[in-house]
């Protein structure tokens, strides 16, 4: 995922990309002053502190010594099976930026799109959607040459495979079961199927409108929004949903399969969202509270308690160990080295269609 090792020769400011007369795009210019190898140096030892910083910081607010001995309590045989379906579940989610690569054609290889999404992951879960679904993928694709706006419909896309299934899952959940709630949320089984049933209409209406549209993007106040054909829709929200079930069965296992699998998949679902109205970073405490609440009805809350924090160090803490590591590889082997030339700067900025994602 390094960049190359030999720096692109600079654009003749007469010339355009394929020496054909064309004049060169903003970003040709951008990268052809004398100031910008400098600039990017200062940038990307500026990110890097400021990355670190925050991982010292979320790191102060983990309670270690309780982890450990949630993990002391669990079978190795239990711990193992929860690691395997955590480990699958990244795998799956680090799919869905393939999405948007399908629609930009930003000209990177699977592997390589998919070596990004491990990485900022972890730091989409640990520190929020600013810092690892925003950031540090902007940082790890634009080293690879993949223009603005590709990245912003690649984040975009990434978005919306991941909660089609949510929503979609949320509805079947809430109406075939209903959760015990956390003290203080004042929402009835009642509520919640019809909260569920607004939830999976979303993804209907979103896989109805692919096929209505047959690929054509929807365009509102200069945003390309891309719609991709049914079928792709369809998995998307396939992809997703497994994904979703995956995470849910990482914490049924933690549990040692006391309660049914609906309470754990509930867990996650409700967890997620909790912690995103919280605005908490990794939904500390957040997570902890709705796991308890909905899995010690049918196990001692000490037990649930043990399990939910085992699977927050199985799928949060010990994947941003993991990618922390490899964005300082990646930092490291690409240090001095501009960005390599790809179709994507080939366009110029104003040909690029905008992002049109929301924030994860």
């Amino acid at each position: 995922m390094s960049s190359a090792s030999h720096a692109p020769a600079l654009p003749d400011e007469s010339a355009g990309p394929q020496g054909d007369g064309t004049p060169p795009s903003r970003w040709q210019r951008l990268r052809s002053q004398r100031w910008w190898p400098w600039a990017m140096t200062l940038v990307t030892g500026a990110f890097v502190v400021f990355v670190v910083g925050l991982l010292v910081r979320q790191a102060r607010t983990v309670d270690w010594g309780a982890v450990w001995e949630a993990f002391l309590a669990l079978p190795p045989a239990t711990l193992a099976v929860g690691g395997a379906l955590a480990l699958a579940s990244h795998g799956l989610y680090s799919t869905f930026d393939l999405f948007g690569r399908h629609f930009t054609r930003h000209g990177l290889s699977v592997g390589r799109t998919v070596g990004i999404t491990l990485i900022a992951y972890p730091f989409t879960l640990n520190l929020g959607s600013i810092i690892g679904g925003v950031s540090v993928r902007y940082r790890l694709y634009s080293r690879q040459g993949v223009s603005v706006g590709a990245i912003g419909q690649v984040i975009g896309q990434s978005i919306v495979t991941n909660w089609l299934g949510y929503f979609v899952l949320a509805g079947a959940v809430f109406w075939v079961w209903s959760p015990r709630l956390p003290e203080g949320w004042h929402v009835g089984p009642g509520e919640l199927r019809w909260i569920g049933t607004a939830l999976a209409a979303i993804t209907v209406a979103y896989v109805a409108a692919c096929a209505v549209r047959r690929g054509r993007p929807l365009a509102w106040r200069g945003h390309d929004f891309p719609l991709p054909g049914w079928r792709v829709a369809l998995l998307q929200v396939a992809v997703s949903s497994v994904n979703w079930m995956v995470m849910g069965a990482a914490v049924w296992a933690l549990t040692g399969y006391q309660p049914p699998y609906a309470a754990a998949l509930a867990t996650v679902l409700l967890g997620a969202v909790a912690g995103l109205i919280s605005r908490i970073p990794a939904g500390l405490g957040v997570l902890e509270a709705v796991g308890t609440a909905v899995l010690s009805a049918y196990m001692p809350a000490s037990q649930a308690l043990a399990a939910v924090l085992a699977y927050r160090a199985l799928y949060f803490f010990a994947p941003l160990v993991l990618a922390a590591l490899a964005f300082g590889a990646v930092e490291w082997a690409g240090r001095g080295a501009p960005a390599p030339e790809t179709d994507a700067h080939k366009e110029s900025d104003e040909n690029q269609p905008h992002a049109a994602g929301s924030i994860q």
